[in-house]
């Protein structure tokens, strides 16, 4: 009967469908990014997808669990002012660099929206498992959308042949 539950969830909450679309798009578009990046910076493929699946496991679990990660931040800072200080500048060197490089941002923010959705959508129909739970699950889904993408072959290839 939880397998059914879990095969139907995908139709009860259509947004889950969305998520892995988009983890499909960004991963055949990552793909093109790391050719672009291996030719002209000499950037090894490894680090590129370790860096961008570094940005994705950030980003589900500030977007899965908002209230654990606050509440840990809030304890952390309230404890010392020289704590609070270097979480502070940590924070804004972090997303100042972020900044400077707005295109990759841009890919983060439509993943973390698409993310925000399915779990709008879950909470719509009523399954709240534990944010952890949460996280893995939503973390697997993205991670398996970004390797279909990555497998996918992609027509920007196909167009200069």
């Amino acid at each position: 009967m939880v397998l059914l539950r879990l095969l139907v969830l995908p139709l009860r909450a259509p947004l889950l469908l969305l998520l892995f679309g988009v983890a499909v798009v960004m991963g055949n578009h990552w793909t093109l990014l790391q050719l672009h990046m291996e030719s002209t910076r000499n950037i090894s493929a490894e680090l590129f997808w370790t860096v961008e699946v570094t940005q994705v496991l950030a980003v589900v679990v500030i977007c899965t669990m908002p209230d654990l990660l606050m509440r840990q931040v809030s304890m952390l800072m309230a404890s010392s002012r020289v704590i609070s200080l270097v979480v502070t500048l940590l924070l804004v060197i972090t997303l100042g660099i972020y900044m400077l490089r707005l295109n990759m941002l841009s890919d983060i923010l439509i993943i973390a929206t698409s993310i925000l959705l399915a779990r709008l959508d879950l909470s719509r129909i009523g399954v709240s498992p534990p944010p952890a739970v949460t996280g893995c699950l939503l973390f697997t889904l993205v991670i398996g959308g970004l390797w279909v993408g990555y497998v996918l072959p992609s027509p920007v290839l196909f167009a200069d042949s």
